[in-house]
């Protein structure tokens, strides 16, 4: 079933893998419009003392900075783009669950476009998680060409 010419495991796996990019997006989505209606820097002061970080280092400052920056974002422009992630991840992984060549176009170019920038980001701040979603992006999206490959060698009508 996992073999060249019947790949739909592994699409699958990248279906429920980019299904889940999805849901994290909603919940993301929803908590940051439920912290619309609070004092975000207390929330966020609360969070950083609870882990017991420090407040001048890297991340919670930038934690912070974002929280100062919240009260004045644009509510109708972050729900749409949002909307629009959630609903392209959504669609993408149908598209691929049912193994359609829309799904893997789809999946390949979506994928494909954040390659350059998270190569940039990687040559910026070089880590080990950042090779590994460079590499795992970078895989996922040569294994969808290779799938649309193989289908056009198949079918070359297509």
């Amino acid at each position: 079933m996992s073999d060249v010419k019947d790949p739909r495991s592994a699409l699958q796996a990248i279906a429920i893998f980019e299904a889940t990019k999805g849901m994290a997006a909603l919940a993301g989505l929803i908590g940051v419009l439920d912290l619309l209606h609070r004092d975000v820097r207390a929330v966020v002061l609360t969070l950083i003392g609870r882990f017991g970080l420090d407040p001048e280092a890297h991340y919670p400052s930038l934690l912070l900075h974002y929280a100062d920056l919240l009260p004045d974002a644009d509510v109708h422009m972050l729900v749409m783009l949002a909307s629009a992630y959630i609903a392209l991840r959504f669609i993408e992984a149908t598209g691929l669950w049912l193994g359609k060549a829309w799904g893997e176009y789809l999946g390949a170019l979506s994928g494909g476009i954040y390659i350059p920038f998270e190569v940039t980001h990687l040559i910026h701040e070089p880590s080990w998680m950042n090779t590994f979603i460079v590499v795992l992006n970078a895989a996922i999206v040569g294994y969808l060409a290779y799938v649309l490959w193989q289908r056009h060698q198949q079918n070359p009508q297509t």
